[in-house]
């Protein structure tokens, strides 16, 4: 029995900065679909920028009907009032796919960058640098829309495979 392709939405949120990635996974195999930033004008209230990103993260979902998607844990600094803002645009960014029905997995900042770069404190530039080459018709990237496509990659290989075991065992 041939599988068919699995469309995964990969997103790095940020109420700056949302990056989002599409890529499809077929075997063992990743082909890049698009990816692009989300940039909420700055001059919105801040209501008002939660529901731009949450908006277009619908768009994006309408347009390219991904069957799941994976989006950054929460990363916790020394800030609280910083927290509690990417914290907030995670879950506008987070609860459009579960809108759609689109089951959402998370995964930590180090695990992401272990499975894309191969180390878990590597930077966005080695982050964007990799991405090329694990992608390479993505184009030009943004550090938020490579981060997205990393997160999509990471995805595709624990969520899926979790997904592919649990099934032989079922």
């Amino acid at each position: 029995m041939t599988q068919s392709p699995t469309c995964i939405l990969g997103l790095d949120p940020g109420l700056r900065h949302t990056g989002w990635g599409i890529i499809e996974v077929h075997g063992h195999k990743l082909r890049h679909i698009a990816h692009g930033t989300i940039s909420p004008p700055s001059t919105l209230e801040f209501s008002k920028r939660l529901a731009y990103l949450f908006s277009h993260i619908l768009d994006i979902c309408q347009t390219y009907k991904p069957h799941t998607a994976a989006i950054e844990s929460v990363f916790v600094n020394s800030n609280s009032a910083s927290t509690l803002k990417l914290s907030a645009a995670r879950g506008a960014v987070m609860v459009a796919p579960a809108h759609y029905g689109i089951e959402v997995a998370e995964y930590a900042a180090n695990r992401i960058k272990k499975t894309t770069v191969g180390q878990g404190h590597a930077g966005k530039t080695q982050m964007q640098d990799m991405i090329p080459y694990l992608l390479p018709k993505c184009g030009p990237l943004t550090p938020d829309s490579a981060d997205a496509l990393a997160v999509a990659i990471c995805h595709s290989h624990y969520g899926l495979t979790l997904k592919a075991f649990e099934r032989k065992i079922a």
